[in-house]
């Protein structure tokens, strides 16, 4: 196997924020499709191109699985293979193809807890591998097998709308069997393929002595996707007993021991200001709220990527970071992961990319519930109130209130409710940084601090 990132390089990437859930009709839930909602769609060879000229050489991209699948056995690869062909082939960027986004087709009516989840997403992981060998060699089986339970299997957001940790379970061992089956699928259609596995650092601090078990419980489970996809979840996996507790087929995982998938890669997606959490209650199973964003700047970052390094011994990629904030937040978190990722480097561990995620920013997911939170903690109560009334007028739904503010390019929303896009200070850092490659420049440590 051969992988465009190398050991000692660090790759500089970026990432469009490619959420694409398209509910089966059954479910009394909106479409979220991010390429769509913040106008991607109707700019795409614009914004790829930019994302060129900014000094990447790599991006993440999706493959819309939900729109390229539209049947069993079918797929429509139109869209795909004019965006692939204008990113990879006339721009020269690496493409790592994210196949799955929180999103399954409409026609498994069950999503990811469908019986037919597996091979389904197997069968178009091969498909797409087959079409684009040689012009896109990276893919991503899943983002995030960790938010997609947590969403689709924990606290019903997204479908199939499971609840409870019995139904996180299902969802977490029929991801893990999708992804291994996925992976072999994949080498089977082009070996020289790189199997980007990316998942959500998950770090908990309890906010009080009572909530410290559930904390370290959560800290465990943070890991126990990627346990399960790398085939480590034996009999003597100290969360073995639990996932047979809460209805894990024994025989299931006994066989994705036996076959674990391939990872050539690990990608890994770090926020400070969403990532860390607070526990503040034992019981995390209703909407959240029992847990707290809690801003560990780079210390959250370098402790992600040291367990993970030393949990999986694998390459790695930083395939999501960014922080929401103004212009001088978001450079100063730039400078500062990059500047933490340069030490991890130098301190021996091999990482080998840098990925801002999102290129611009994006529609909070809360657009889709018509304006009702969905995330796992509070959300301010004035941006609640200004979200619900963007849908007062069902003729002018305003996206304002729901754009959050993580991106290099920012997007603002004209009179018309176009979007425009508005390169920030960060865009011009991450160019100069880019072209820097290698090359150290000291910087003074105010740049490299957390904001006050």
């Amino acid at each position: 196997m051969t992988t465009p990132f190398t050991h000692g390089t660090l790759t500089w990437a970026l990432g469009i924020e490619d959420t694409c859930v398209y509910p089966p009709s059954r479910y009394q839930a909106f479409v979220l499709d991010e390429h769509a909602l913040t106008g991607h769609d109707d700019r795409w060879r614009d914004d790829l191109r930019a994302a060129r000229d900014l000094g990447a050489t790599a991006i993440r991209y999706g493959a819309a699985w939900p729109l390229a699948n539209p049947g069993p056995g079918r797929y429509d690869w139109a869209q795909l293979d004019e965006r692939l062909g204008y990113a990879a082939g006339d721009l020269g960027l690496t493409v790592v193809a994210d196949l799955v986004h929180y999103g399954a087709p409409t026609w498994l009516d069950g999503s990811f807890a469908d019986p037919r989840y597996p091979q389904a997403v197997a069968d178009f992981a091969g498909a797409f591998a087959a079409r684009y060998r040689g012009l896109v060699d990276c893919v991503t089986p899943l983002n995030e097998p960790l938010t997609t339970a947590s969403f689709a299997g924990l606290r019903g957001i997204w479908p199939p709308a499971l609840t409870g940790w019995r139904g996180w379970t299902e969802v977490v061992v029929n991801i893990a069997d999708g992804i291994a089956r996925s992976s072999a699928a994949v080498a089977a259609e082009n070996p020289a393929a790189t199997v980007v596995h990316v998942e959500a650092a998950s770090l908990y601090t309890p906010g009080a002595p009572e909530v410290r078990q559930a904390a370290e419980r959560l800290s465990r489970l943070g890991f126990l996707p990627t346990d399960l996809v790398l085939g480590t979840v034996s009999p003597e996996h100290p969360l073995y007993g639990w996932l047979v507790r809460q209805g894990a087929d024994e025989e299931r995982l006994e066989r994705l021991a036996a076959q674990p998938a391939r990872v050539d890669v690990l990608g890994i997606n770090y926020y400070p200001d969403l990532s860390p959490r607070r526990l503040t209650a034992s019981d995390v199973l209703s909407s959240g709220l029992a847990q707290e964003a809690h801003n560990l700047w780079t210390e959250g970052l370098e402790t992600s990527v040291r367990a993970f390094a030393d949990r999986y011994g694998l390459p790695m990629l930083i395939t999501e970071t960014s922080i929401e904030g103004d212009d001088v937040v978001r450079t100063s978190w730039l400078r500062s992961s990059v500047a933490a990722v340069r030490d991890l480097m130098a301190a021996g561990l091999d990482i080998r990319g840098y990925t801002w995620w999102p290129f611009f920013d994006f529609v909070d997911w809360s657009y889709a519930s018509r304006g009702v939170n969905v995330e796992e903690f509070e959300v301010a109560a004035d941006v609640l109130a200004a979200r619900r009334a963007a849908f007062a007028d069902p003729g002018r739904v305003a996206k304002t209130p729901f754009l959050r503010r993580m991106g290099l390019v920012r997007l603002d929303e004209d009179d018309e409710g176009g979007l425009t896009l508005h390169p920030t200070r960060a865009a011009a850092e991450f160019a100069a940084l880019s072209r820097e490659g290698r090359s150290h420049r000291p910087m003074d440590e105010t740049d490299a601090s957390a904001p006050a």
